[in-house]
């Protein structure tokens, strides 16, 4: 609960940062159109979560770029008994049909499915997978 709180306070403060950003710079482009997100909460079986970032890392972020969709951050919790189990990251894609789209090929991938039995070569990787879908606010920074 306590790393749920303190992603909520770090998505407010990138979020801040990147209003900001924006607002000082003359030559910023207009605001994109509104995207759907979704929240992804890995939690990995003991002494796996160094697998899964090196999953990630070489293979997964690019193959979601591949199938379209957009990698907007990456986390681990800094405290707690999460921190040595659990990655939590957030995607967006246009809206809710390009992100069944974009998993339907991800997942159909035959380098994902490669990459995939490769790492569980030592067994199951992910113990638990959380989905959260989002929109945003009309008053949030990002979009």
């Amino acid at each position: 609960m306590k790393a749920r709180l303190l992603l909520c306070i770090g998505f407010g403060l990138l979020a801040t940062s990147m209003a900001v950003a924006q607002q000082s710079d003359p030559q910023a482009a207009p605001a994109a159109a509104p995207r759907f997100f979704e929240l992804r909460i890995y939690t990995t079986h003991p002494g796996k979560l160094d697998a899964l970032s090196k999953r990630f890392r070489e293979h997964t972020n690019r193959l979601f770029q591949k199938h379209g969709m957009e990698l907007i951050g990456y986390w681990t919790p800094t405290d707690g008994p999460e921190a040595d189990n659990t990655l939590i990251y957030v995607l967006a894609y246009p809206d809710r049909a390009a992100r069944e789209k974009a998993w339907q090929g991800f997942l159909a991938d035959d380098e994902w499915k490669m990459v995939y039995e490769e790492s569980h070569r030592d067994g199951p990787i992910l113990a638990k997978v959380e989905s959260k879908f989002m929109t945003a606010t009309d008053y949030s920074p990002i979009k």
